[in-house]
């Protein structure tokens, strides 16, 4: 049984000149892949794999962080074929209506791209504002041959791990004063409706959480942990008015999350979530840890390459 994640799923976008997406044509191809060389799995054949630790034969199909593509572009599709998906929510936007700073930085570099935005981040950062283990590393890193794609993931990697945590707003404000992006008109279409949201619950999608705010787990204490899992389930079980079984870790990989955070997922009703770790599903995997399940990025099968803003296949 394998599981696969996707995340932005769309058409071509002349505004995005950077913006890394999986391109819709691409995705109905590696779907037409799935379907003739794997199969999918049934909900409920996935659901007694996940009760009796069994695994089934075949594909499921799961979106992370609630994007508008997955309710204008991923559902309809997913309707018309027959399939299902899991789509996994962070609570946060629904609460404040902003965007989450993993999506600030998304919007920044999709228009922008890494190039120009490292060297801004570099002026706004100092010593004060790192994790005290990364600020030899963040002096020492040469950024000066780095083509487009490794500045984004220079970037990335200085504002997701490099910055501690109580600074990274402040720096994401910093790059959009200088970029003078529009942040706010762009929050209102970023992320699924509401109640769009129980519209595809109805219609048979599973909605999982996401966390609350979308932060590295692990980097919280116990009770930190507890309560952004609380958060977010709370929430959602509001929006559906039905239970919230399932959860996926932010950024994924077993640096993310911890054993304290598998218990509050298991506090909280969750039955099982989804990490980062490229391999099948295992009898190993449903019977001694269901809350730290293995996922396939979708670009490790056929069709699954990003695409780019500037050269979509349109």
């Amino acid at each position: 049984m394998k599981a696969v994640m996707y995340h932005y799923v769309r058409h071509h976008d002349d505004a995005s000149a950077y913006q890394r997406y999986l391109h819709v044509d691409d995705f109905e191809r590696q779907l037409d892949w799935f379907g003739d060389e794997v199969g999918f799995v049934e909900p409920d054949r996935f659901d007694e794999a996940v009760r009796t630790g069994c695994p089934a034969e075949g594909v499921v199909l799961t979106f992370d962080d609630s994007l508008r593509d997955h309710s204008e572009v991923v559902f309809p599709i997913l309707r018309r074929r027959g399939l299902w998906g899991i789509f996994y929510v962070p609570t946060l936007p629904y609460r404040t209506g902003r965007l989450l700073s993993v999506h600030r930085l998304h919007l920044l570099l999709g228009t922008f791209g890494g190039r120009r935005l490292l060297d801004e981040a570099r002026r706004l950062v100092d010593d004060r504002m790192l994790e005290h283990h990364h600020v030899e590393e963040f002096h020492t890193a040469t950024y000066g041959r780095l083509d487009d794609d490794d500045a984004t993931d220079e970037f990335k990697r200085m504002l997701n791990y490099f910055i501690a945590e109580q600074h990274r707003d402040a720096v994401i404000d910093g790059l959009v004063d200088a970029t003078g992006i529009d942040e706010m008109r762009v929050a209102d279409s970023y992320y699924v409706d509401p109640a769009q949201l129980k519209v595809m619950h109805d219609a048979g999608m599973v909605i999982g959480s996401h966390s609350d705010a979308h932060v590295v787990l692990s980097t919280l204490d116990d009770a930190a942990q507890d309560a952004e899992v609380q958060r977010s389930v709370s929430t959602l079980r509001g929006m559906l008015d039905a239970p919230v079984e399932t959860f996926c870790y932010p950024f994924g990989g077993f640096h993310t999350f911890d054993r304290s955070t598998e218990r509050a997922l298991a506090h909280a009703g969750i039955r099982y979530a989804f990490n980062v770790e490229p391999r099948d599903i295992s009898v190993a995997d449903l019977v001694d840890r269901p809350l730290a399940l293995p996922r396939y990025d979708c670009n490790t099968f056929p069709f699954g390459t990003a695409s780019l803003g500037r050269a979509g296949p349109e």
